[in-house]
């Protein structure tokens, strides 16, 4: 599984071996799949006949967003070192620990360790330990990158000397749930001063979905003048579609996630629009599209942290706190039915939480016990 998804007691019962990814971002998803499969095959050969192994699991009560978790930076880098050492110990056969997905709001939505293994102890001490260290240090979660508001954000790229400066536009992160078509940082951009001529920074926005504007765009072809209104079919909470009118610059067909690809330059700025929504997360997304992100002077890509090829781009980089259905204000979406306390969102906790292991039934066993 993603290290950023829920294991609720029901999942965790329903499940006899379950493991996650190690790291985020997720550079380990082939070791993931590996571990699980050896895993798998040590469980279904070696195990004694007719026997299931033990599942310690623990909620914590702590809900954090993946830009605040990342294993490149600590607490989280040495959590996860952690995980590693306690799988090795005898008597265990995997270890796991989910950050939990903060932009739903349901009672499942919380951090969770899981252990499995053979010997009841090493498996109930080794969740322990994973859970306590995550509770003790939680005051040590912060943003893996500068954060401002959008304004702040694109003040700050154009002072600065590092090119290419990139933005997070985090609130619409389409792989971490955003819808991808919230117009309200295009808006923004394209109202810049600095960017209304042709002959301003160059500047690369990935993207919005439009398959309107995109048909239109293949009609009229390359080098084409156009004016065309995109995005907010579906999240138009924030800002309604965008009208921009500008030389169609380049059209690409085939793309498995957004079929067909176009890049309006409206003055300097160069807006990718879509067939359908598509991440942009590797150089290729880019040059594929006749564009050069490393000598453009900002690329404004709707993501959170950046992924591996765009972070070993990235001169500088900054995370924007804009709107959308993932924005990384948490306490701006109004959580209401996740369990209380819950930190960040609560702070003064009476009580230090529970993080005894508790086992899980088999699969093949009735569930029993309170949440």
């Amino acid at each position: 599984m993603d290290l950023h998804g829920n294991v609720s007691r029901e999942l965790c019962h329903q499940t006899d071996l379950i493991t996650c990814y190690r790291t985020a971002p997720h550079v380990d998803v082939l070791e993931t799949k590996e571990r699980a499969c050896r895993n798998l095959v040590d469980l279904l050969t070696q195990r004694p006949k007719g026997s299931r192994p033990f599942k310690a699991w623990i909620p914590i009560p702590i809900l954090l967003p993946g830009e605040q978790t990342s294993t490149r930076d600590e607490p989280a880098k040495r959590i996860y070192e952690s995980v590693t050492d306690v799988a090795s110990r005898k008597g265990i056969l995997d270890a796991a620990v989910w950050v939990g997905y903060a932009w739903a709001d349901e009672r499942r939505n919380r951090a969770v360790i899981v252990t499995t293994g053979w010997n009841k102890t090493a498996v109930a001490a080794g969740a322990e330990h994973l859970a306590t260290t995550f509770w003790e240090a939680r005051q040590e979660f912060k943003f893996v990158a500068p954060t401002g508001s959008l304004a702040e954000c694109l003040d700050t790229a154009l002072a600065s000397s590092s090119r290419p400066f990139f933005i997070s536009d985090s609130g619409d992160n389409p792989t971490a749930g955003g819808s991808g078509d919230v117009t309200w940082s295009l808006h923004r951009i394209l109202a810049r001063p600095e960017f209304s001529h042709v002959s301003g920074p160059k500047v690369i926005y990935a993207s919005i979905p439009g398959a309107e504007a995109v048909r239109i765009a293949e009609d009229a072809g390359i080098g084409a003048t156009i004016t065309v209104t995109a995005g907010a079919d579906i999240d138009d909470i924030h800002a309604g579609p965008i009208t921009m009118t500008g030389r169609v610059h380049s059209i690409k067909h085939g793309d498995i996630h957004a079929l067909v690809e176009v890049v309006l330059q409206v003055g300097s700025v160069f807006v990718i629009v879509t067939q359908l929504r598509k991440p942009y997360h590797k150089e290729r997304d880019f040059t594929a599209l006749d564009l050069a992100p490393r000598s453009s002077d900002i690329v404004v890509v709707k993501i959170g942290y950046l992924e591996p090829e765009l972070y070993a781009m990235a001169k500088d980089w900054v995370l924007g706190l804009t709107p959308g259905g993932v924005d990384q204000d948490l306490k701006r979406l109004g959580h209401r039915k996740i369990r209380r306390p819950m930190f960040p969102f609560d702070t003064d906790f009476k009580a230090s939480p529970d993080l005894a292991a508790r086992f899980i039934e088999a699969s093949n066993e009735t569930l029993g016990g309170a949440d």
